[in-house]
C-alpha cells in the first residue's frame, strides 16, 4: 500500500473513532486480565481450578451468546449496539466492585462473564461497519493494522495490569476497567451514524435469521472449512489457555509475575510481524496467511512442551508472535471477503462459537488433565490438533476468493 492509500484509509472517520475506541477498550481488558489472574491466584493459592475458571469465565459466554449478537448484529442499527455494549459492561464493572467492597471476592468473576457476553453484540457490529465504511481493497490492510494494535498492548497490557494491581489493589483496577469502558462509548458515539436500511422481507423473524445465517455457512465450502479450523484449533487453544503461568511456576520455578514477560515477548514479536504482513498483504492469499500462522503454531507447542530453560520458552513465544497475526488477519479477511454484508454478523455468530465451544470444552478439563498429564504431553497434544488445522486450510489453497468476492456483491 502506498503512503497516499495508507493516508486515505487513516482520513476514513470510521477508522479513526475505531482505532481510539479500540485503545480504551485495550486498556480496560489488559487491566482486567492480568489483575483478576493475580487476585485469584493469590487467593486461591495458585489453584489450577481457579485460574481455568477465570477463562472459562472469559470465554464460555462466547460460545452461548456469539449465535445470537451475530444474528442481532444483521438485525440492530450496529453503531447504536456498539455505543451500548461499553456503556452496559462499564455498569456491570461498577457493580462488580461494589459487591467486592462489600466483602465478595468472587464477584472478579462476574467481570469477566458480563463483559464477555456483551463482547459478542459489539464485535459482529463492528465487523459489519467495517464491511461497510472500509474499501475492499482496504480490508487486509486494516485487518494488519489493528493487529498491530491489539500486539502494541500485548507488550505494555501485562505490564500495566500488573503494576495497577500490586501497586494500587483490586478495587482500583476495577474502577479503570469501568471508565476505560465509559470512556470507549464515549468515542463510539463519534461513528457515522447509522444508515437505515429498509429490509426487503419484513416478515423474517429471530430464529428464521439465524437459521438463514447456519445456511449460509453451510451452502460455502470455504467457510464450513474454515469452521472445522476454528474447531480444531479451539480444542489446542483450550488446552494451553491456562497452563502459561504453570510453564513459569513449576517447570521454570519463576515468580508467577514473570507470565507478564512472555506477554511482553509475544506482543513484541506480534507488532514486528503485524507490521511485516501489512507490507505484504496484498501480495499473500488470506489462506497462505492462515495456513503458515497454524503452521508455526504447531512448531512453536511443541518447542514449549519440551521446553525447560527460559531463554528457549521466550524464543518459542517470540516465534510464536511473530506469525500470530497471520492467523487473525488471515481469517478476518477470509470472512470479510467470502460474506455478503447482511450475512456478515451472522457468520461471524456462527464461526465464532465453533472456535470457542471447543475452547472451553478443552479449558474446562485443563485443571483435571494437568492432574493426569505432564505439560511436555498437552503443549505436544496442542500443536497436534494445530497441524490438523494446516490440513484442512489446505482444502482451500485453491478456492479463488476474488471470483467469490465478485459472485456476492
Amino acid at each position: 500500500m502506498t503512503e497516499s492509500s495508507l493516508s486515505s484509509f487513516f482520513r476514513n472517520r470510521f477508522v479513526q473513532v475505531i482505532m481510539v475506541s479500540s485503545i480504551f477498550l485495550q486498556i480496560g481488558i489488559w487491566v482486567r486480565n492480568f489483575a483478576i489472574l493475580l487476585f485469584v491466584m493469590d487467593k486461591t493459592n495458585n489453584n489450577p481450578v481457579a485460574v481455568s475458571l477465570i477463562s472459562v469465565a472469559e470465554f464460555a459466554p462466547i460460545f452461548i451468546f456469539s449465535f445470537i449478537g451475530g444474528t442481532f448484529a444483521d438485525r440492530w442499527r450496529p453503531k447504536r449496539t456498539m455505543v451500548w455494549c461499553d456503556l452496559l459492561s462499564a455498569i456491570s464493572v461498577f457493580a462488580v466492585l461494589l459487591t467486592i467492597i462489600f466483602g465478595n471476592w468472587q464477584g472478579v468473576f462476574f467481570v469477566t462473564f458480563i463483559s464477555s457476553i456483551l463482547s459478542q453484540f459489539s464485535q459482529p457490529s463492528a465487523m459489519k461497519l467495517f464491511k461497510i465504511n472500509v474499501a475492499e481493497e482496504y480490508m487486509q490492510t486494516g485487518m494488519s493494522i489493528f493487529q498491530t494494535l491489539m500486539a502494541i498492548f500485548m507488550i505494555i497490557g501485562p505490564m500495566l495490569g500488573t503494576i495497577v494491581f500490586q501497586k494500587y489493589g483490586i478495587n482500583i483496577a476495577i474502577s479503570i476497567m469501568g471508565i476505560a469502558f465509559l470512556l470507549s462509548a464515549s468515542v463510539l458515539t463519534l461513528l457515522p451514524a447509522d444508515q437505515i436500511i429498509k429490509r426487503e422481507n419484513i416478515t423474517t423473524n429471530f430464529l428464521e435469521e439465524l437459521k438463514e445465517g447456519f445456511m449460509y455457512v453451510w451452502q460455502e465450502r470455504a467457510l464450513t472449512i474454515l469452521g472445522s479450523v476454528f474447531a480444531v484449533s479451539g480444542l489446542a487453544v483450550g488446552i494451553i489457555q491456562p497452563l502459561g503461568i504453570f510453564i513459569i511456576v513449576e517447570r521454570l520455578g519463576l515468580p508467577k509475575e514473570n507470565l507478564q514477560i512472555l506477554f511482553m515477548v509475544n506482543g513484541a514479536a506480534m507488532f514486528i510481524g503485524g507490521g511485516l504482513i501489512m507490507t505484504i498483504s496484498k501480495k499473500v492469499k488470506p489462506q497462505m496467511l492462515l495456513a503458515i500462522g497454524l503452521l508455526v503454531n504447531t512448531i512453536s507447542m511443541i518447542g514449549l512442551g519440551l521446553s525447560s530453560n527460559w531463554l528457549l520458552v521466550l524464543f518459542f513465544q517470540f516465534f510464536n508472535g511473530f506469525f500470530m497475526p497471520c492467523i487473525q488477519i488471515g481469517i478476518n479477511t477470509l470472512i470479510l471477503q467470502l460474506t455478503k454484508s447482511e450475512f456478515v454478523g451472522r457468520v461471524n455468530g456462527v464461526l465464532n462459537p465453533m472456535f470457542m465451544g471447543f475452547m472451553v470444552i478443552t479449558m474446562s478439563l485443563t485443571g483435571w488433565l494437568k492432574s493426569q498429564f505432564s505439560l511436555t504431553v498437552l503443549y505436544i497434544a496442542a500443536g497436534l490438533l494445530f497441524f490438523i488445522g494446516v490440513l484442512l486450510t489446505s482444502l482451500i489453497f485453491n478456492i479463488s476468493v476474488n471470483n467469490e468476492v465478485d459472485s456476492k456483491q
